[in-house]
């Protein structure tokens, strides 16, 4: 039940025992009835609309209830329910205005004992006084407990909203992710399986069958290996990489000189143990650049280098002697350079492409790790 609806009650309640009066003084029945009316109705009726208007309604409201009440205490001859329904102006006066003028509003009700002999008027007035402040009190704490069970939902809701937010940020950095895992390794596998096959097809045609076929076997372990990086891509399930950093970037280099452009590998500085993604991401940029020499540059050699010689940084190049890129020609242009920049860039790194047309380029990659 809300405060406004359980005060609505308490004032029917008051209204209902105000003929019965008091054993000490005389009760104008029909008077109090009539005052006791008006009281109720606008306590009924004209609260709830005042709460919507303003605190200057409010004042008026008090205003008008509290000499009706001290009327009504009057001419019921000090009955009980003309106490309560004063204790309902406190009440009412709590949720209007600051907590200050319904404990002020409280100290003047007692006042209505002033006309009974000293003793008697002070008997009745503290008790009047205890019974008000315990009544603004205990609205104040409901008023309270409401607004921060309010508070609480909308906390919750936010948190909701912010949840959402988070799932969908989390889909949507996932697909991403799976859309670079299979653009830097299934990309980089069929590169080379394309690589092997024109190989092997040029190889055909001068009889050398023993070499043809050793492309061909080649190529037969991309697509194996393309397969195992779709599986992986898909199912998301993608485990640390198991072989070191260098081994790894070794086997990528021994392809790409398979595959027909001379590849060395270089590694400068002492090489330490760094996190599994900041290694996953490095051998990813390696890939992408691998990838991009062989499909695009037309380079004779290239070159990766893995430098460890930075306490706090872990640095890789990509170098070809090949055509390089064009001043007029972007340098990131296609989905394998902005996945490798959004991947490293979530790692803290960065990622810079150095190219003069016609004197290759370089790409380079570092890491904080």
């Amino acid at each position: 039940m809300s405060v406004n609806r359980a005060l609505a009650v308490l004032t029917l309640v008051a209204y209902v025992t105000l003929p019965l009066g008091s054993a000490k003084y005389e009760t104008l029945v029909l008077p109090t009835l009539l005052a006791g009316l008006v009281y109720a109705a606008i306590a009924i009726v004209g609260f709830p609309w005042v709460q919507k208007h303003g605190r200057a309604w409010a004042i008026v409201y008090v205003c008008v209830q509290l000499p009706l009440g001290f009327t009504l205490f009057s001419l019921s001859g000090a009955a009980v329910g003309a106490v309560l329904l004063l204790v309902v102006l406190v009440c009412h006066t709590v949720l209007l205005l600051p907590l200050p003028v319904a404990f002020g509003v409280a100290v003047v009700i007692p006042l209505i004992h002033l006309p009974m002999a000293p003793m008697d008027g002070l008997r009745e007035g503290l008790g009047t006084l205890a019974v008000m402040v315990f009544a603004a009190v205990v609205t104040e704490l409901v008023v309270r407990e409401k607004r921060a069970r309010e508070e609480l939902a909308e906390a919750h809701e936010r948190l909701r909203d912010h949840a959402a937010q988070a799932e969908q940020l989390a889909t949507i950095q996932e697909r991403n992710r799976l859309a670079r895992d299979i653009h830097d390794g299934l990309g980089h596998h069929l590169t080379v399986v394309q690589m092997m096959l024109q190989a092997a097809r040029a190889v055909i045609g001068t009889g050398d069958t023993e070499r043809a076929d050793g492309m061909l076997a080649k190529a037969q372990d991309q697509s194996r290996e393309a397969l195992a990086e779709v599986r992986r891509s898909v199912s998301a399930l993608r485990e640390p990489r198991s072989e070191p950093l260098m081994d790894s970037l070794r086997t990528l280099t021994d392809e790409a000189s398979a595959a027909g452009v001379p590849t060395g590998f270089e590694v400068k500085g002492t090489a330490r143990d760094i996190r599994p993604d900041v290694e996953e991401s490095l051998f990813r940029a390696a890939q992408e650049g691998l990838t991009n020499v062989r499909k695009h540059a037309r380079a004779k050699a290239a070159t990766v280098v893995l430098d460890y010689a930075l306490a706090d940084l872990v640095r890789l190049e990509v170098r070809d002697d090949g055509l390089g890129i064009a001043a007029d020609s972007p340098s990131d242009k296609g989905f394998g350079l902005v996945g490798l920049r959004e991947r490293v860039a979530g790692l803290g790194g960065r990622v810079s492409v150095d190219s003069t047309e016609g004197q290759g380029l370089t790409l380079t990659v570092e890491v904080p790790g």
